[in-house]
């Protein structure tokens, strides 16, 4: 076969050239417009219906994304700023409808049907579930991938799965654990049972929650079953309206002979949030409490 002459060579060298050139053209509009889609698929108008889920997607920098919150919804200090949709698991549809947002979020929906109505009205809800200590870094990731903030969740994530580790390890160590009464309300008596999130933290901290007794979430209580469970310590989760709530606790008939009262472990003026709220800062809440049981413990 006869050799081919340059001149001859040289269209097929402009026609191969002109060919990667227009590859490599297109390619770079595809990735862009990947990561455009991306972009835009990244929710910007979030509504929370949970204090607890409001507090995690600031804690992952979603916060800016947040345009509507629930009158529970009061921490951190910029969420205050947010206008309110409802109050707790309770949105007002009128008004979440007004605030035009491409993601509702929430945990626990008072009304079985409010899930629906929204699906009806096409908004897209997210559920979370937080329940439990454990559940956190798994609920954190979830609204990093929501979010877009992937990165964030994940270290916070692995922040408190390692906490919760070390934790957990220094209380299956201890060979007495103090028992403790929590009291949410005063008038009338409620407390924490053995579903609570409070009760977990409780014996991640290294104590005995005497409301495990029971198996529900919260429940009512009398004065006389917290006298025959006679805790070694007892937190009161709520300001008194006139007098400090360990004073008004230390009064009370016949309370005298428990072992929190003779011993002056009753405290008050707590953050309830870090207790009560399955969120970003349980590390925090656990802390406290591990403090509260170990502080002139017999």
């Amino acid at each position: 076969m006869p050799a081919r002459s340059k001149s001859n060579l040289a269209p097929i060298f402009i026609f191969l050239a002109l060919c990667l050139h227009t590859l490599a053209g297109c390619s770079k509009p595809q990735a862009t417009d990947q990561a455009e889609k991306t972009a835009a698929q990244v929710p910007q108008r979030i509504v929370s219906l949970a204090p607890s889920l409001t507090e995690m997607l600031y804690a992952i920098g979603a916060g800016p994304q947040l345009v509507g919150r629930t009158s529970a919804c009061d921490w951190p200090a910029e969420a205050e700023k947010v206008p309110v949709v409802g109050s707790f698991g309770r949105p007002s549809l009128e008004v979440l409808a007004s605030m035009n947002p491409d993601l509702v979020l929430d945990v626990d929906l008072a009304d079985d049907q409010t899930a629906k109505k929204m699906a009806d009205m096409h908004i897209r809800r997210e559920h979370i579930r937080c329940q439990d200590p454990e559940e956190l870094p798994a609920a954190l990731r979830k609204l990093g991938a929501l979010t877009g903030h992937v990165r964030q969740a994940d270290s916070l994530a692995s922040v408190i799965e390692n906490g919760l580790a070390k934790y957990r390890k220094e209380a299956d160590a201890k060979t007495r654990k103090p028992s403790i009464y929590l009291e949410i309300w005063n008038d009338p008596l409620w407390t924490g049972g053995r579903n609570s999130f409070v009760s977990r933290l409780i014996g991640y901290a290294g104590g005995r929650n005497i409301g495990d007794a029971v198996e529900k979430e919260y429940f009512e209580v009398s004065p006389e079953w917290v006298i025959r469970e006679n805790p070694d310590v007892i937190a009161c989760m709520y300001m008194a309206n006139e007098t400090p709530a360990a004073g008004d606790v230390k009064k009370r008939p016949g309370w005298q002979g428990i072992s929190a009262v003779r011993n002056d472990r009753v405290y008050d003026k707590f953050d309830n949030r870090l207790y009560l709220r399955p969120g970003p800062r349980i590390l925090e809440g656990i802390a406290g409490m591990k403090k509260l049981i170990e502080s002139n413990e017999e």
